[in-house]
Protein backbone atom coordinates (compact mmCIF):
# COMPACT_ATOMS: atom_id res chain seq x y z
CA UNK A 1 0.00 0.00 0.00
CA UNK A 2 1.48 3.61 -0.80
CA UNK A 3 -1.03 5.93 0.71
CA UNK A 4 -0.93 5.78 4.28
CA UNK A 5 -4.41 6.05 6.50
CA UNK A 6 -5.03 6.62 9.57
CA UNK A 7 -8.25 5.41 10.63
CA UNK A 8 -9.52 2.59 8.32
CA UNK A 9 -7.49 -0.50 8.71
CA UNK A 10 -5.57 -1.95 6.11
CA UNK A 11 -6.92 -5.70 6.67
CA UNK A 12 -10.97 -4.41 6.09
CA UNK A 13 -13.44 -7.05 4.78
CA UNK A 14 -16.81 -5.77 4.82
CA UNK A 15 -17.42 -3.91 1.17
CA UNK A 16 -17.57 -1.11 0.15
CA UNK A 17 -17.04 2.66 0.54
CA UNK A 18 -15.08 3.61 3.27
CA UNK A 19 -13.56 7.61 3.77
CA UNK A 20 -11.74 9.11 6.21
CA UNK A 21 -10.54 13.15 6.37
CA UNK A 22 -7.28 14.30 6.12
CA UNK A 23 -6.83 18.39 7.55
CA UNK A 24 -2.81 18.66 7.15
CA UNK A 25 -3.25 20.26 3.75
CA UNK A 26 -6.16 22.96 4.37
CA UNK A 27 -4.90 24.80 7.44
CA UNK A 28 -4.43 28.30 6.66
CA UNK A 29 -5.23 30.10 9.73
CA UNK A 30 -3.12 32.65 11.53
CA UNK A 31 -3.39 33.38 15.40
CA UNK A 32 -4.48 36.44 16.33
CA UNK A 33 -3.10 38.53 19.23
CA UNK A 34 -4.38 38.34 22.55
CA UNK A 35 -3.75 41.08 24.49
CA UNK A 36 -3.84 40.26 28.91
CA UNK A 37 -4.17 44.08 31.02
CA UNK A 38 -3.12 43.22 34.93
CA UNK A 39 -4.08 45.94 36.99
CA UNK A 40 -5.52 46.81 40.75
CA UNK A 41 -9.78 46.01 41.65
CA UNK A 42 -11.41 47.59 44.73
CA UNK A 43 -14.49 45.46 44.19
CA UNK A 44 -16.79 43.71 41.51
CA UNK A 45 -17.91 40.34 40.58
CA UNK A 46 -14.37 39.43 39.55
CA UNK A 47 -11.87 37.24 41.76
CA UNK A 48 -8.38 38.32 42.35
CA UNK A 49 -6.10 36.06 40.21
CA UNK A 50 -8.77 34.41 37.94
CA UNK A 51 -8.09 35.25 34.39
CA UNK A 52 -11.45 37.18 32.70
CA UNK A 53 -12.14 37.88 29.30
CA UNK A 54 -13.53 41.44 28.78
CA UNK A 55 -15.62 42.69 26.33
CA UNK A 56 -16.35 46.30 27.01
CA UNK A 57 -15.66 49.03 29.02
CA UNK A 58 -18.93 48.64 31.21
CA UNK A 59 -17.95 44.96 31.69
CA UNK A 60 -14.62 46.05 33.11
CA UNK A 61 -16.28 48.49 35.67
CA UNK A 62 -18.81 45.59 36.68
CA UNK A 63 -16.02 43.16 37.28
CA UNK A 64 -13.24 45.02 38.73
CA UNK A 65 -14.96 48.12 40.35
CA UNK A 66 -15.88 52.06 39.06
CA UNK A 67 -12.59 53.57 38.99
CA UNK A 68 -10.21 50.80 39.66
CA UNK A 69 -6.83 50.64 37.65
CA UNK A 70 -8.16 47.74 36.08
CA UNK A 71 -11.71 49.72 34.90
CA UNK A 72 -9.78 52.57 33.75
CA UNK A 73 -7.16 50.71 31.67
CA UNK A 74 -10.14 48.57 30.34
CA UNK A 75 -12.11 51.52 29.43
CA UNK A 76 -8.96 53.49 27.55
CA UNK A 77 -8.38 49.95 25.72
CA UNK A 78 -11.52 49.98 24.01
CA UNK A 79 -11.46 53.67 23.17
CA UNK A 80 -8.88 52.77 21.08
CA UNK A 81 -9.64 49.37 20.20
CA UNK A 82 -13.07 47.99 20.21
CA UNK A 83 -12.69 44.62 18.60
CA UNK A 84 -9.61 43.13 19.97
CA UNK A 85 -9.25 40.18 22.77
CA UNK A 86 -8.99 41.42 25.81
CA UNK A 87 -8.13 39.31 28.99
CA UNK A 88 -7.52 40.91 32.40
CA UNK A 89 -6.27 39.78 35.71
CA UNK A 90 -7.19 41.52 38.36
CA UNK A 91 -5.15 41.96 41.66
CA UNK A 92 -6.04 43.00 45.29
CA UNK A 93 -4.45 46.09 46.74
CA UNK A 94 -1.56 46.05 48.58
CA UNK A 95 -0.21 49.10 50.71
CA UNK A 96 -1.35 52.50 51.47
CA UNK A 97 -3.44 54.78 49.76
CA UNK A 98 -2.31 58.05 48.30
CA UNK A 99 -4.33 61.28 48.89
CA UNK A 100 -4.11 65.00 47.45
CA UNK A 101 -6.31 68.11 48.94
CA UNK A 102 -7.56 71.69 47.31
CA UNK A 103 -7.77 74.13 49.44
CA UNK A 104 -10.73 76.41 48.64
CA UNK A 105 -10.47 80.34 49.19
CA UNK A 106 -12.67 83.71 49.06
CA UNK A 107 -16.03 84.41 48.27
CA UNK A 108 -17.19 84.28 44.55
CA UNK A 109 -18.00 87.98 43.55
CA UNK A 110 -19.39 86.57 39.88
CA UNK A 111 -20.66 83.26 39.09
CA UNK A 112 -18.66 80.91 36.96
CA UNK A 113 -17.59 77.30 36.63
CA UNK A 114 -14.43 75.65 37.70
CA UNK A 115 -12.86 72.76 35.39
CA UNK A 116 -11.13 71.14 37.99
CA UNK A 117 -9.28 67.86 36.15
CA UNK A 118 -8.68 64.41 37.98
CA UNK A 119 -6.10 62.97 35.33
CA UNK A 120 -7.85 63.59 31.60
CA UNK A 121 -11.42 63.57 33.20
CA UNK A 122 -12.43 66.73 33.66
CA UNK A 123 -15.61 67.31 36.61
CA UNK A 124 -17.09 70.85 36.06
CA UNK A 125 -18.09 72.34 39.61
CA UNK A 126 -20.74 75.39 39.33
CA UNK A 127 -20.33 78.33 41.54
CA UNK A 128 -22.92 80.76 42.35
CA UNK A 129 -22.39 84.38 43.22
CA UNK A 130 -21.61 84.86 46.73
CA UNK A 131 -20.49 81.44 47.82
CA UNK A 132 -17.87 80.87 50.11
CA UNK A 133 -15.44 78.86 50.22
CA UNK A 134 -17.04 76.06 52.04
CA UNK A 135 -19.86 76.03 49.68
CA UNK A 136 -17.88 75.60 46.59
CA UNK A 137 -15.59 72.86 48.66
CA UNK A 138 -18.94 70.97 49.59
CA UNK A 139 -19.88 71.40 45.49
CA UNK A 140 -16.34 70.06 44.71
CA UNK A 141 -16.52 67.24 46.78
CA UNK A 142 -20.69 66.30 45.73
CA UNK A 143 -19.88 67.16 41.85
CA UNK A 144 -16.11 64.37 42.34
CA UNK A 145 -19.08 61.88 43.59
CA UNK A 146 -21.13 61.91 41.16
CA UNK A 147 -18.93 60.41 38.64
CA UNK A 148 -18.42 57.05 40.06
CA UNK A 149 -15.31 56.09 37.29
CA UNK A 150 -13.51 58.42 38.72
CA UNK A 151 -9.98 56.64 40.52
CA UNK A 152 -10.77 58.46 43.51
CA UNK A 153 -13.05 59.52 46.56
CA UNK A 154 -13.59 63.19 47.80
CA UNK A 155 -15.48 64.63 51.09
CA UNK A 156 -15.17 68.25 51.81
CA UNK A 157 -13.92 69.57 55.57
CA UNK A 158 -14.75 73.10 56.01
CA UNK A 159 -12.63 74.95 52.51
CA UNK A 160 -10.53 71.56 52.35
CA UNK A 161 -11.46 68.85 49.95
CA UNK A 162 -9.73 65.49 50.61
CA UNK A 163 -9.03 62.93 47.77
CA UNK A 164 -8.19 59.45 48.45
CA UNK A 165 -7.21 57.05 45.97
CA UNK A 166 -9.06 54.22 45.16
CA UNK A 167 -6.61 52.36 44.75
CA UNK A 168 -3.67 51.47 47.10
CA UNK A 169 0.03 51.31 46.02
CA UNK A 170 2.65 53.64 44.63
CA UNK A 171 0.45 54.10 41.25
CA UNK A 172 -1.51 56.15 43.22
CA UNK A 173 0.70 58.87 43.66
CA UNK A 174 0.76 58.94 39.62
CA UNK A 175 -3.22 60.55 40.03
CA UNK A 176 -2.99 64.30 38.14
CA UNK A 177 -4.87 67.04 39.95
CA UNK A 178 -5.48 70.36 38.31
CA UNK A 179 -7.62 72.65 37.20
CA UNK A 180 -8.82 74.99 34.50
CA UNK A 181 -5.97 73.23 32.40
CA UNK A 182 -7.07 74.25 29.14
CA UNK A 183 -6.92 77.73 30.23
CA UNK A 184 -8.94 80.96 29.01
CA UNK A 185 -9.38 80.36 25.31
CA UNK A 186 -10.99 77.11 26.23
CA UNK A 187 -13.74 78.97 28.54
CA UNK A 188 -11.69 77.84 31.48
CA UNK A 189 -11.34 79.92 34.28
CA UNK A 190 -12.09 80.69 38.48
CA UNK A 191 -15.05 82.50 38.80
CA UNK A 192 -14.04 86.09 40.39
CA UNK A 193 -12.75 85.52 43.95
CA UNK A 194 -12.09 82.43 44.20
CA UNK A 195 -8.88 80.75 44.75
CA UNK A 196 -7.99 77.35 44.93
CA UNK A 197 -4.67 75.68 46.19
CA UNK A 198 -3.53 71.72 44.83
CA UNK A 199 -1.55 69.30 46.87
CA UNK A 200 -0.26 66.61 44.51
CA UNK A 201 -1.29 63.07 45.27
CA UNK A 202 1.32 61.50 47.98
CA UNK A 203 1.66 59.06 50.19
CA UNK A 204 1.20 55.48 47.89
CA UNK A 205 2.92 53.25 48.92
CA UNK A 206 3.62 49.60 47.94
CA UNK A 207 3.13 47.36 45.11
CA UNK A 208 1.22 44.35 44.52
CA UNK A 209 3.49 40.53 44.50
CA UNK A 210 3.29 39.36 41.11
CA UNK A 211 3.87 35.75 41.62
CA UNK A 212 -0.06 34.95 41.81
CA UNK A 213 -0.26 37.00 38.47
CA UNK A 214 2.56 35.22 37.14
CA UNK A 215 1.06 31.70 38.16
CA UNK A 216 -2.21 32.60 36.65
CA UNK A 217 -1.48 33.08 33.33
CA UNK A 218 -0.28 29.50 33.16
CA UNK A 219 0.49 28.54 29.70
CA UNK A 220 -2.31 30.55 27.96
CA UNK A 221 -0.92 32.61 24.91
CA UNK A 222 -0.98 36.23 25.69
CA UNK A 223 0.94 38.77 23.36
CA UNK A 224 0.54 41.91 24.41
CA UNK A 225 0.89 42.28 28.28
CA UNK A 226 0.23 45.61 29.75
CA UNK A 227 1.70 45.83 33.34
CA UNK A 228 0.98 49.29 35.18
CA UNK A 229 3.43 48.44 37.64
CA UNK A 230 6.33 50.20 36.39
CA UNK A 231 9.08 49.69 39.29
CA UNK A 232 12.26 47.57 38.49
CA UNK A 233 11.30 44.71 40.50
CA UNK A 234 7.92 44.21 39.08
CA UNK A 235 9.73 44.69 35.52
CA UNK A 236 12.01 41.87 36.98
CA UNK A 237 9.51 39.48 38.32
CA UNK A 238 8.04 39.66 34.32
CA UNK A 239 10.97 39.67 32.83
CA UNK A 240 12.13 36.12 34.50
CA UNK A 241 8.56 34.80 33.40
CA UNK A 242 9.27 36.08 29.57
CA UNK A 243 13.01 34.74 29.41
CA UNK A 244 14.72 32.73 26.34
CA UNK A 245 16.11 30.05 28.41
CA UNK A 246 12.62 28.73 30.52
CA UNK A 247 9.87 31.68 29.96
CA UNK A 248 7.68 32.13 27.90
CA UNK A 249 10.13 32.68 24.44
CA UNK A 250 11.73 29.23 25.38
CA UNK A 251 11.70 26.31 23.09
CA UNK A 252 9.84 24.32 25.49
CA UNK A 253 7.14 26.55 26.06
CA UNK A 254 7.05 28.75 23.18
CA UNK A 255 4.44 31.30 24.38
CA UNK A 256 5.78 34.23 23.32
CA UNK A 257 4.56 37.66 24.35
CA UNK A 258 5.67 41.41 25.08
CA UNK A 259 5.34 43.17 28.23
CA UNK A 260 4.42 46.63 28.40
CA UNK A 261 4.54 49.67 30.80
CA UNK A 262 4.14 53.41 30.91
CA UNK A 263 6.58 55.52 33.23
CA UNK A 264 6.42 59.60 33.86
CA UNK A 265 9.39 61.76 34.64
CA UNK A 266 11.70 64.20 32.88
CA UNK A 267 13.82 63.08 30.21
CA UNK A 268 16.72 62.88 32.68
CA UNK A 269 14.82 60.35 35.12
CA UNK A 270 13.29 58.46 32.70
CA UNK A 271 17.22 57.31 30.53
CA UNK A 272 18.33 56.29 34.01
CA UNK A 273 15.40 54.17 34.60
CA UNK A 274 16.04 52.84 31.03
CA UNK A 275 20.24 52.38 31.32
CA UNK A 276 18.92 50.31 34.68
CA UNK A 277 17.09 47.68 32.70
CA UNK A 278 18.28 45.37 29.62
CA UNK A 279 15.65 43.12 28.14
CA UNK A 280 14.24 42.54 24.56
CA UNK A 281 10.83 41.57 26.01
CA UNK A 282 9.48 44.43 27.47
CA UNK A 283 8.86 47.93 26.49
CA UNK A 284 8.54 51.16 28.85
CA UNK A 285 6.63 53.77 27.54
CA UNK A 286 8.25 57.30 28.60
CA UNK A 287 5.79 60.74 28.92
CA UNK A 288 6.14 63.75 30.28
CA UNK A 289 5.80 64.57 34.05
CA UNK A 290 3.33 67.42 32.82
CA UNK A 291 1.39 64.63 31.27
CA UNK A 292 -2.84 65.42 32.45
CA UNK A 293 -3.12 61.79 31.80
CA UNK A 294 -2.53 59.12 34.45
CA UNK A 295 0.40 56.49 33.38
CA UNK A 296 -2.87 54.16 33.95
CA UNK A 297 -4.76 55.63 31.35
CA UNK A 298 -1.76 56.42 28.70
CA UNK A 299 -0.90 52.29 29.23
CA UNK A 300 -4.36 51.09 28.45
CA UNK A 301 -4.29 53.08 25.10
CA UNK A 302 -1.20 52.54 24.31
CA UNK A 303 -1.31 49.07 24.72
CA UNK A 304 -4.76 48.94 22.58
CA UNK A 305 -2.81 51.06 19.43
CA UNK A 306 0.09 48.50 19.42
CA UNK A 307 -1.98 45.16 19.94
CA UNK A 308 -4.45 46.19 16.98
CA UNK A 309 -1.54 47.86 14.56
CA UNK A 310 0.26 44.31 15.55
CA UNK A 311 -2.25 42.05 15.12
CA UNK A 312 -2.41 43.11 11.41
CA UNK A 313 0.94 43.65 10.53
CA UNK A 314 3.81 42.82 12.87
CA UNK A 315 6.13 44.24 10.95
CA UNK A 316 4.80 47.81 10.20
CA UNK A 317 5.99 50.25 12.67
CA UNK A 318 3.61 51.86 15.18
CA UNK A 319 4.88 55.50 14.50
CA UNK A 320 1.98 58.13 14.46
CA UNK A 321 -0.43 56.02 15.95
CA UNK A 322 -3.04 58.01 17.75
CA UNK A 323 -3.61 57.64 21.61
CA UNK A 324 -7.37 58.33 21.77
CA UNK A 325 -8.53 59.62 25.46
CA UNK A 326 -4.90 60.27 26.67
CA UNK A 327 -4.21 64.58 27.84
CA UNK A 328 -0.90 65.10 26.42
CA UNK A 329 1.37 67.78 27.89
CA UNK A 330 0.92 71.37 26.98
CA UNK A 331 3.44 73.10 24.52
CA UNK A 332 6.32 74.01 26.35
CA UNK A 333 6.07 70.80 28.86
CA UNK A 334 6.90 68.27 26.26
CA UNK A 335 9.82 66.67 25.57
CA UNK A 336 11.87 68.19 22.55
CA UNK A 337 14.28 66.18 19.72
CA UNK A 338 17.07 66.49 22.02
CA UNK A 339 15.17 64.70 24.84
CA UNK A 340 13.60 62.20 23.01
CA UNK A 341 16.87 60.90 21.73
CA UNK A 342 18.55 60.73 24.31
CA UNK A 343 15.27 58.66 25.43
CA UNK A 344 15.28 56.12 22.44
CA UNK A 345 19.14 55.41 23.07
CA UNK A 346 18.77 54.53 26.35
CA UNK A 347 15.84 52.11 26.14
CA UNK A 348 12.83 54.17 26.68
CA UNK A 349 9.99 54.19 24.20
CA UNK A 350 8.73 57.55 23.07
CA UNK A 351 5.63 59.56 22.24
CA UNK A 352 4.93 62.87 20.83
CA UNK A 353 2.20 65.27 20.29
CA UNK A 354 0.63 66.47 16.81
CA UNK A 355 -2.89 67.46 16.15
CA UNK A 356 -3.81 67.34 19.87
CA UNK A 357 -3.53 63.69 20.14
CA UNK A 358 -0.12 61.91 22.16
CA UNK A 359 0.54 59.31 19.39
CA UNK A 360 3.43 56.72 19.43
CA UNK A 361 6.92 58.15 18.06
CA UNK A 362 9.32 54.99 18.61
CA UNK A 363 7.93 51.99 20.34
CA UNK A 364 11.87 50.33 21.46
CA UNK A 365 12.68 47.44 23.85
CA UNK A 366 14.91 47.82 27.10
CA UNK A 367 17.56 45.63 25.42
CA UNK A 368 20.79 47.60 25.03
CA UNK A 369 23.62 45.37 26.08
CA UNK A 370 24.89 41.45 24.72
CA UNK A 371 25.73 38.99 27.71
CA UNK A 372 29.68 40.72 27.49
CA UNK A 373 28.07 44.43 27.96
CA UNK A 374 29.21 45.35 24.33
CA UNK A 375 26.11 47.59 22.64
CA UNK A 376 23.62 45.55 20.65
CA UNK A 377 20.83 46.96 18.46
CA UNK A 378 19.62 43.53 17.87
CA UNK A 379 16.26 43.70 19.78
CA UNK A 380 15.91 47.36 19.68
CA UNK A 381 12.41 47.69 17.99
CA UNK A 382 9.37 45.83 19.57
CA UNK A 383 8.37 45.19 15.91
CA UNK A 384 11.32 42.37 15.85
CA UNK A 385 10.10 40.52 18.40
CA UNK A 386 6.34 40.42 16.95
CA UNK A 387 7.40 39.62 13.77
CA UNK A 388 9.78 36.71 14.82
CA UNK A 389 6.82 35.33 16.79
CA UNK A 390 4.79 35.29 13.52
CA UNK A 391 7.10 34.14 11.91
CA UNK A 392 7.91 30.84 14.38
CA UNK A 393 3.98 30.49 14.77
CA UNK A 394 3.48 30.00 11.30
CA UNK A 395 6.14 27.74 11.07
CA UNK A 396 5.22 25.65 13.70
CA UNK A 397 1.59 25.48 12.45
CA UNK A 398 2.81 24.03 8.29
CA UNK A 399 5.08 21.65 9.97
CA UNK A 400 2.41 20.09 13.12
CA UNK A 401 -0.61 20.34 10.50
CA UNK A 402 1.54 18.74 7.31
CA UNK A 403 3.60 16.33 9.30
CA UNK A 404 2.54 15.21 12.58
CA UNK A 405 2.54 11.35 12.31
CA UNK A 406 5.30 11.23 9.32
CA UNK A 407 8.10 8.76 9.09
CA UNK A 408 11.48 10.38 8.69
CA UNK A 409 13.74 8.99 6.23
CA UNK A 410 16.90 9.38 4.50
CA UNK A 411 17.12 11.90 1.14
CA UNK A 412 17.13 9.57 -1.97
CA UNK A 413 15.00 7.05 -0.20
CA UNK A 414 12.50 5.32 -2.71
CA UNK A 415 8.99 5.25 -1.00
CA UNK A 416 5.07 5.29 -2.35
CA UNK A 417 3.85 8.94 -3.04
CA UNK A 418 0.94 8.30 -0.64
CA UNK A 419 3.62 7.24 2.30
CA UNK A 420 3.48 9.44 5.14
CA UNK A 421 6.92 9.79 4.72
CA UNK A 422 9.29 13.23 4.98
CA UNK A 423 12.80 13.78 4.21
CA UNK A 424 14.96 16.30 4.76
CA UNK A 425 14.68 17.95 1.41
CA UNK A 426 11.14 17.82 1.71
CA UNK A 427 11.14 19.76 4.57
CA UNK A 428 13.35 22.60 3.09
CA UNK A 429 11.13 22.86 0.34
CA UNK A 430 8.11 23.49 2.77
CA UNK A 431 10.34 26.21 4.36
CA UNK A 432 11.16 27.83 1.27
CA UNK A 433 7.71 27.57 0.09
CA UNK A 434 6.27 29.49 3.58
CA UNK A 435 8.95 31.55 3.34
CA UNK A 436 8.08 32.98 -0.28
CA UNK A 437 4.57 33.15 1.30
CA UNK A 438 6.10 35.33 4.26
CA UNK A 439 7.74 37.56 1.71
CA UNK A 440 4.58 38.21 -0.42
CA UNK A 441 3.26 39.31 3.34
CA UNK A 442 5.81 41.35 3.60
CA UNK A 443 7.46 40.41 6.53
CA UNK A 444 10.66 38.87 5.60
CA UNK A 445 13.01 39.60 2.49
CA UNK A 446 15.84 38.47 0.16
CA UNK A 447 14.45 34.91 -0.79
CA UNK A 448 18.11 33.81 -2.64
CA UNK A 449 19.54 34.56 0.20
CA UNK A 450 17.10 32.50 2.47
CA UNK A 451 17.90 29.68 0.18
CA UNK A 452 21.51 29.48 0.20
CA UNK A 453 21.86 29.78 3.99
CA UNK A 454 18.75 27.45 5.16
CA UNK A 455 20.45 24.06 6.51
CA UNK A 456 17.76 21.10 6.88
CA UNK A 457 19.83 17.95 8.47
CA UNK A 458 18.99 14.77 10.03
CA UNK A 459 20.70 14.55 13.53
CA UNK A 460 23.58 12.16 13.76
CA UNK A 461 22.66 10.88 17.15
CA UNK A 462 19.49 10.89 16.79
CA UNK A 463 17.86 9.58 13.68
CA UNK A 464 14.18 11.01 14.44
CA UNK A 465 15.16 14.14 14.94
CA UNK A 466 15.83 16.84 12.34
CA UNK A 467 17.95 19.82 12.84
CA UNK A 468 16.96 23.24 10.78
CA UNK A 469 19.30 26.29 10.63
CA UNK A 470 16.46 28.93 9.77
CA UNK A 471 18.12 32.22 8.68
CA UNK A 472 14.81 34.24 7.89
CA UNK A 473 15.97 38.18 6.89
CA UNK A 474 13.35 40.42 8.38
CA UNK A 475 12.03 43.10 6.71
CA UNK A 476 12.73 46.29 8.09
CA UNK A 477 10.62 49.88 8.91
CA UNK A 478 10.81 53.20 7.42
CA UNK A 479 12.73 55.12 10.41
CA UNK A 480 14.81 58.06 8.78
CA UNK A 481 14.36 59.86 6.07
CA UNK A 482 17.75 61.93 5.18
CA UNK A 483 17.70 64.18 2.85
CA UNK A 484 20.82 66.48 1.29
CA UNK A 485 18.92 69.31 -0.54
CA UNK A 486 21.96 70.34 -2.90
CA UNK A 487 21.31 73.03 -4.22
CA UNK A 488 21.86 75.55 -7.13
CA UNK A 489 22.39 79.05 -8.45
CA UNK A 490 22.84 78.57 -12.31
Amino acid sequence: MTVSFTNIPSGIRVPLFYAELDNSMANTARSTLKTLLIGQMTSGKAKALKPQLVSSAAAGEELFGQGSQLAIMTTMYRKNDSFGEVWCIPVEDSGAKASATATISGTASQAGTVSLYINATRVQVVVAVNDPATTVANSMAAAISANPSLPVTAEAAGAVVTLNAKNAGLLGNDIQLAFNVQGFSAGEGLPEGIGIQLTAFAGGTGTPELSGVISAMGEEQYDVIAMPFNDSASLTAFGDEMNDTSGRWSPMRQLYGHVFTAKRGDASTLASFGKSRNNQHETVFGIESATPSSCVEVLGAFAARAAKALNNDPARPLQTLELIGVMAASAGSRFNLSERQTLLTSGIATEYVQGGYMRIERAITTYQKNAFGSDDNSYLDANTLFTLAYILRDLKSVITSKYPRHKLADDGTHFGSGQAVVTPSIIRSELIAEYQKLEEKALVENLDTFKTNLVVERDADDPNRVNVLLPPDLVNQLRIFAVLAQFRLN
